[in-house]
């Protein structure tokens, strides 16, 4: 993609090629459920420091609901700069109820439609799910976005190739990174891809019982050291179900997916590949 020059038209808002930075608080239902009336004080603060951060980059506010912002930016750069020094401002200001607010943040750059003083178009949608999939502190940019970076975007902003992600509504896989600084958290669970390929059975019954079990093979299986975890035990004790249970419990994990492959009428080793195989198709 080229970046071409934007204009702000008759609207106001940039037109061409933008990049749309979208961010929300996580668990905020329950930071408000735990700081009540004080909330208010919270969400205001976290608005003015990311207010002023995006403003100090050419950040043009499109719209704020609740604890989320949407803010377009003429320069793929500078979107990625604001983004990094959101999070900054984030982690060294000194909140009131004495935790971090964690803010995810996605960022995507596309050609939308400007309609009616708004934007429209998939690009919008690909940038909030982009965002919906990240952590609190993390931010995740797409390809588009990577592809208009260069060195000059600033010395010490780290780029980690995060794959391809199915995000929601979306028809295809995105390609997303990472993006961090030295001063910046860096570790996060897998991102929250939506509805990973299962041929997994949901329907075996309801699993009465059987937690401490169902916990020390979800340990197990997000070790990775442990390259193959066998559950043994008498025909008829449930060993299905709860590993069916466990697999549909990790779902979000595995970006890739998670398949049951039905070994009980192979008869010899060299047929395993291709049932494995069908399994996966």
């Amino acid at each position: 993609m080229t970046q071409s020059s934007p204009s702000t038209a008759r609207t106001g808002l940039p037109e061409g090629t933008v990049t749309f930075l979208f961010t929300d608080i996580e668990g905020s239902t329950r930071l408000l459920q735990q700081l009540g009336d004080n909330y208010s004080v919270v969400l205001a603060a976290h608005q003015e420091l990311l207010r002023t951060a995006f403003g100090q980059f050419g950040g043009r506010e499109v719209g704020t609901q609740g604890d989320a912002f949407f803010v377009a930016f003429v320069s793929a750069q500078n979107a990625v700069l604001a983004a990094v020094e959101g999070q900054r401002v984030l982690q060294r200001h000194d909140w009131p109820h004495g935790e971090p607010v964690r803010v995810r943040m996605g960022i995507h750059t596309g050609e939308p439609l400007v309609i009616d003083n708004d934007y429209v178009g998939i690009d919008v949608h690909r940038a909030a799910r982009i965002c919906s999939a990240a952590h609190g502190g993390q931010v995740v940019i797409s390809s588009p976005t990577k592809a208009l970076l260069n060195r000059t975007t600033s010395s010490d902003v780290l780029l980690e190739d995060l794959g391809n992600h199915r995000l929601k509504d979306l028809d295809s896989p995105e390609h997303l990174w990472q993006l961090t600084a030295s001063d910046l958290t860096a570790a996060f669970p897998p991102l929250r891809s939506a509805n990973p390929p299962s041929n997994v059975p949901r329907h075996l019954g309801t699993l009465i019982g059987r937690q401490r079990e169902r916990d020390e093979l979800r340990r197990f299986l997000l070790d990775d050291a442990s390259r193959l975890v066998t559950v043994t035990g008498p025909g008829g004790t449930g060993k299905t179900r709860l590993t069916a249970a466990v697999a549909v419990d990790l779902l979000d994990h595995f970006d890739d997916g998670v398949f049951l492959v039905d070994l009980s009428s192979v008869q010899s080793a060299e047929l395993v590949a291709p049932e494995v195989a069908r399994a996966l198709e």
